[in-house]
């Protein structure tokens, strides 16, 4: 017999957990089901695990030029075993954080794979079948790393960034198909390491897409740590049968690698079963949602990777509140997608949010840039991190601030305050006070740049 529900959401990871926890807090009946572990990728072989290498990566860094701030360390290795060991300590801390959570808001969780056979319908396979009855349904399916068809994955060799991230020793030599976000951060890990990482991207540079003097920023102090790039040429083949594979790119340059980690970006997961009962509308490879993130069958909403918007946590959780609101009989829209900050956690970090410089030019919009930089900050320099800037991008024609991008220490804490700074004009900006001495008033040196001749 059919266990009933009003809502069933789809997929654990931050997307559908946070729209199961939404609508659970309404006061309706909620289950999840999640086919692996309860966190979905982001927690499991994503934003957590990696940050937990990353944070290893960045205090070994900081260990080998403690020198340069008057501290003496004799010896800075990594211990490897011991990173993995953290990293996996943190990913099961928060899924048992995470299932405590869904029990104290009395959330059924069910373990297998969900398959949607109507709009109110669904079977959870898991060696046994449990039939589920609902009102609303979330989909909440996420991704799943993109294989290259000449360059497939073998798990050894060749392997996507879920084995990247539990090597069991640190390798030699990596390239790195692909400088964008999972690429890019995944190199300063190993690079870091001591791995000799080299980036091949098919575009004409890294992280395409933030403005050209990210890219160029970022590639210069890639170099500095170790990190090679290779852009504007595509990997056309890897010859695995000798130790360390033969990478070779369409240039005619040849590489060795004990390990060649392919990111060349995510696409959504979606169950072909449950698409075809409901005849869902797909929008490429994503569902196709409304701003109301409700799919063209009524009352079934997507939300997440699985609809191809942001391919960011932060963007499925915010897309999760409207979702969840919506199913519980409310009715939001999605604001601006380009108030979602972007961040990408190398070395140095990198941070942006609304317009770019480079937006505002292909949109024709009149701009004014104003810059901020890091090493006349006096933090910045107390803490030798004096690397990066921020732009901050003004609107001419509204006196207003249209967006801000920001490289350097810790960019990513400090957006969200950039974030809110989008809209203003100089009688709210100037109202605002940055203590001193902060990294954030690097910030404020960018708005009085953008707003000196208004």
């Amino acid at each position: 017999m059919a266990e009933n529900f009003d809502v069933v959401v789809i997929g654990a990871g931050p997307g559908g957990f946070r729209a199961a926890k939404r609508c659970a807090q309404k006061g309706v009946q909620v289950a999840i089901i999640e086919k692996e572990f309860i966190g979905g990728t982001c927690l499991n072989w994503g934003c957590i695990p990696s940050k937990a290498l990353l944070a290893s990566a960045h205090t070994l860094l900081s260990a080998k030029h403690a020198a340069e701030i008057g501290i003496d360390v004799t010896s800075a290795t990594p211990n490897w075993p011991k990173i993995q060991q953290r990293k996996d300590a943190i990913v099961a801390g928060f899924r048992k954080a995470m299932t405590a959570t869904a029990q104290a808001h009395n959330i059924r969780v069910f373990t297998g794979r969900a398959i949607v056979k109507a709009p109110n319908k669904i079977t959870v396979t898991n060696g046994s079948k449990a039939d589920l009855q609902t009102k609303k349904i979330i989909l909440a399916t996420g991704s799943e790393s993109i294989e290259l068809a000449n360059i497939p994955f073998d798990g050894q060799t060749v392997i996507s960034s879920k084995e990247a991230l539990s090597l069991p020793q640190i390798p030699k030599s990596m390239v790195i198909i692909g400088g964008g976000v999972i690429g890019s951060e995944l190199a300063c890990v190993y690079a870091a390491m001591g791995t000799k990482v080299t980036i091949v991207e098919a575009l004409s540079r890294l992280l395409p897409m933030e403005d050209e003097w990210v890219s160029r920023l970022i590639e210069r102090e890639f170099k500095k740590i170790g990190i090679d790039s290779i852009t504007g040429a595509k990997v056309t083949s890897v010859d695995k049968t000798a130790s360390p594979a033969k990478v070779v790119i369409e240039n005619g340059q040849k590489l060795e690698a004990e390990k060649v980690l392919v990111s060349v970006g995510r696409r959504p997961t979606v169950d072909k079963e449950t698409i075809e009962a409901l005849n869902l509308k797909m929008n490429g490879s994503a569902i196709k949602v409304n701003e109301r993130l409700e799919t063209t069958v009524h009352g079934v909403y997507a939300i997440g990777d699985v609809v191809g918007t942001t391919f960011l946590a932060h963007g499925a959780t915010t897309e999760a509140d409207v979702a969840a609101a919506n199913a519980t009989g409310g009715d939001r829209k999605m604001s601006d997608y380009c108030l979602i900050p972007r961040v990408v956690f190398t070395f140095p970090e990198v941070a942006s949010v609304g317009k770019s410089e480079e937006t505002c030019k292909n949109e024709g919009i009149d701009a004014t840039v104003g810059k901020g930089f890091f090493k006349g900050n006096g933090r910045s320099v107390a803490h030798n991190e004096t690397t990066g800037q921020i732009q901050i991008v003004r609107d001419n024609s509204t006196n207003k601030i249209l967006g801000v991008t920001i490289v350097g220490f810790i960019a990513t804490e400090f957006v969200t305050l950039a974030r809110l700074l989008i809209g203003l004009g100089p009688a709210e900006l100037g109202r605002i006070t940055y203590p001193h001495p902060t990294i954030c008033e690097t910030l404020e040196d960018a708005v009085k740049d953008a707003f000196s001749s208004s």
